[in-house]
């Protein structure tokens, strides 16, 4: 068994829109049980509401109508705000088909990170938890909770995983690090059915070439994401986004891209391409 990276887009979707593995993940998460008829990937919802547009990865609603699951897979950081702006947006696009205020179906937004990254609060504080949960839910002035809407932001960090996480939750953080740090000899409960499908899909095996070639891209769109970011100050400048494209070709190269692969991401031409694998581009512009 060789698990393919479930920091990746294409191995992560390809896993939880089975339906057996979906079930299991949310209940497992967040306790219900739940029975699903399609699971969506890249949801939209048209018209926008609002000015947010977003895309979930994976989107289903169960066949009651009476629960909606948004899963979405993060590698670089938390974002938090961004997916509270998410979630809430869920929760109000429901409200357009609404005769009234209230919102029958309860909105679950699970967000996995796959990132070490740490953040702080706003009091500057480092936050390393295995799983965060929002609500908006109030309480009283003892403490006291009432469960008036039930949405729930819930965020996982297979990174710190610890001995107090719950081990049906464990059991998903462990195969979702163990793909990225141990692919070749991973630790994961295999008795649990689900995780156990989960992994042969993703298992190298099972690939299929397009889905090797949708995993190549995916990689390569995220590198690109974090160079613009990083040159943020350089965004609208001819040099600055030649400098990203070059940046971006040369990991690409080194990571055994193919060139159709690299001019397609890059939009440099095959000669450009070339020169950078020998080494000729920078010693022709010297």
């Amino acid at each position: 068994m060789h698990l393919s990276r479930l920091d990746n887009e294409v191995f992560f979707k390809k896993a939880f829109t089975d339906k057996l593995v979906f079930t299991q993940f949310v209940k497992d998460v967040i306790g219900i049980d739940i029975k699903v008829g399609k699971i969506e990937t890249e949801k939209r919802f048209k018209p926008k509401v609002a000015y947010i547009d977003f895309a979930y990865d994976i989107f289903a609603e169960s066949k009651d109508n009476r629960v909606i699951i948004e899963i979405q897979r993060v590698k670089y950081d938390y974002n938090f705000d961004r997916f509270l702006h998410y979630h809430i947006m869920g929760i109000a696009q429901l409200q357009k088909s609404a005769n009234d205020y209230k919102i029958k179906p309860t909105v679950y937004t699970i967000v996995v990170l796959t990132a070490s990254d740490t953040v702080e609060d706003k009091k500057g504080e480092i936050i390393q938890e295995d799983i965060l949960i929002s609500d908006i839910n109030p309480h009283n002035l003892k403490g006291k909770v009432f469960n008036l809407y039930g949405h729930q932001l819930i965020f996982l960090n297979p990174n710190f995983k610890n001995d107090n996480t719950p081990p049906r939750v464990k059991d998903w953080l462990d195969l979702i690090l163990e793909s990225i740090d141990n692919p070749d000899n991973p630790k994961i409960n295999l008795k649990n059915k689900a995780i156990k499908k989960a992994a042969k899909l993703i298992d190298d095996d099972n690939l299929t070439p397009e889905e090797r070639r949708a995993a190549k891209i995916a990689f390569a769109t995220e590198e690109t994401r974090k160079i613009v970011e990083r040159n943020a100050k350089a965004e609208g400048q001819k040099e600055g986004r030649m400098e990203e494209k070059l940046e971006t070709a040369q990991k690409m190269i080194a990571k055994g891209f193919d060139i159709e692969s690299i001019s397609e991401m890059t939009e440099l031409d095959a000669e450009t391409i070339k020169q950078l694998e020998t080494g000729e581009y920078y010693n022709n512009t010297d």
